[in-house]
């Protein structure tokens, strides 16, 4: 059976607390591999490899830091296939959309190459009789980042990259359901010059995660998953001293106007919430449609999830995956069966979906539900599977205030041909990040990710500027200069004049 250790100080270390946990393949449930699960002492001892690694990588050129940065992305992209094949065998998603999102995390890669832009400071010349005031941003020192099993790289891509181009070293906790893609990327990092202990990967559970979060040498927190473990991660990691961002669960929504191109947006609706099996917080779970086109939508979305193929990740003709675990299958299966007992119409029941040769893999098919209230379990929760909840609606103004009434606010979508309604809904929707005719609206590298109310707790978004004023703090110099032409100035008592 294959084992996962972890990755510090630049080199491979066995796992000494004596506890591991089972990964399994997707799509057979056979377990294929046993991943290292941290103590408190071995967390101690990356972060204290990366504390060590600080003391010259905070104080390298941005010269140093970005050759390095691009070598890596160049790493990266010739070992696309090898990154993705890793997600899959432990994910379960297709390969296509395992390339996907290798690829969005190399958006972030290229940002950080361009970290020499986004460091510069600030100059104000002559505030006072020879008087300047700079502003510069430096790096906060040892920082972590505790990632989702949904995006295995993508989403680790989305902080460590940033963060040691920033000048910070970094100690990644990944999900220990698919752990191995964590210590690729580290090792490609290695390859292409990471200094040791700049970059370290720590698995574990529980007890690594709140190792993390007590340890005084860690300056900050990054994390990406359910609502309730982001609330966790904010308190306590806030009650410790540090810096958090906690980005947490979602219920994205995709209202449906009259005009719309109803085939554009079923096309989207069922790209985007069935994509990934629906294991992603940015998949649109609920439709908001307007009562005079829904029946309509309704079918076009039913027409085309029927032809939606499922089978093992690595098969070129599957279009979905299974879903990661047996438990979160048997989870996301419990919502569908308890729909009509709440009132929605059940137009496509995937729970009882297996693949041929693979009896014993995580599936599930493909549901929708239609007629969802609001007070029911399959709308209120966040379901991270392939299950769409449809809602209707009678007005533009009916929809906006069903969809800001969720405690959630990641992202949201309207489909419509009106500029003006368009324009309204953007700025009229809570939520943080807005799609117009676009289902999945994750911003591009350069903008930050990021939602409102349950959907993030901490000040930053993640990437983008947010990214890198996350990572970095500011400082302010005031500096006067002697006139050698002018003798001694003397005691001044009185508030510094600036004019």
């Amino acid at each position: 059976m294959k084992t996962v250790n972890h990755w510090i100080g630049g080199k491979t270390v066995e796992g000494a607390s004596g506890n591991w946990g089972p990964v399994t393949d997707p799509a057979t449930g056979a377990v294929t591999t046993q991943v290292a699960l941290a103590s408190a002492e071995e967390v101690d001892t990356a972060v204290t490899a990366a504390k060590e690694a600080y003391a010259t990588w905070g104080t390298s050129s941005l010269a140093q830091r970005t050759s390095i940065l691009f070598r890596y992305r160049a790493l990266l992209d010739a070992n696309r296939d090898s990154i993705a094949e890793l997600i899959t065998a432990e994910h379960g998603k297709v390969h296509s959309d395992a390339l996907g999102e290798v690829a969005r995390g190399l958006e972030i890669v290229e940002l950080a190459c361009g970290i020499t832009t986004q460091l510069k400071g600030e100059l104000s010349t002559q505030v006072s009789n020879r008087v300047d005031v700079s502003s510069i941003r430096q790096p906060l020192g040892v920082v972590a980042g505790i990632t989702p099993f949904n995006f295995p790289a993508m989403v680790p891509m989305w902080m460590f990259p940033l963060a040691i181009a920033c000048g910070n070293t970094f100690v990644l906790k990944p999900s220990e359901k698919d752990p191995s893609a964590a210590n690729l990327l580290a090792e490609l990092a290695a390859e292409a010059g990471l200094p040791d202990g700049v970059l370290n990967v720590v698995h574990g559970d529980k007890v690594a995660v709140d190792a993390l979060l007590a340890h005084p040498d860690v300056a900050a927190v990054s994390f990406v998953g359910s609502t309730p473990i982001a609330r966790y991660i904010h308190t306590t990691a806030s009650a410790n001293g540090k810096r958090v961002q906690a980005l947490g669960g979602a219920k994205n929504h995709m209202l449906v106007l009259p005009d719309a191109d109803l085939d554009a947006a079923a096309d989207a609706a069922v790209s985007a919430a069935y994509g990934s099996a629906g294991e992603r917080c940015m998949a649109i779970s609920a439709v908001v449609a307007i009562s005079s086109i829904a029946d309509e939508l309704v079918d076009k979305i039913r027409e085309r999830a029927e032809k939606i193929k499922i089978g093992p990740g690595n098969d070129p003709e599957s279009e979905m995956g299974p879903l990661i675990t047996k438990v979160h299958r048997d989870k996301v299966a419990s919502y569908v069966t308890g729909a009509a007992a709440q009132g929605a119409d059940v137009v496509l029941d995937g729970t009882g979906y297996t693949v041929e040769g693979f009896e014993d893999g995580h599936w599930i098919g493909l549901s929708l539900l239609d007629r969802v209230s609001t007070d029911s379990d399959a709308y209120r929760d966040e379901i991270f599977g392939p299950v769409l909840c449809v809602l209707r609606a009678e007005t533009y103004e009916e929809g906006v205030a069903l969809i800001n009434a969720s405690p959630f606010g990641n992202g949201t979508a309207v489909f419509t041909r009106d500029g003006g309604a368009a324009r309204r809904f953007q700025l009229e929707i809570q939520a943080g990040m807005v799609g117009v005719n676009v289902p999945i609206p994750v911003p591009v590298g350069y903008h930050s990710f990021g939602g409102w109310k349950d959907s993030l707790f901490g000040d930053h978004h993640i990437y983008g500027n947010d990214g890198v004023h996350f990572y970095t703090r500011g400082k302010v110099v005031t500096t006067r200069w002697p006139d050698p032409a002018e003798g001694h100035i003397g005691v001044d008592l009185g508030f510094p004049r600036n004019h």
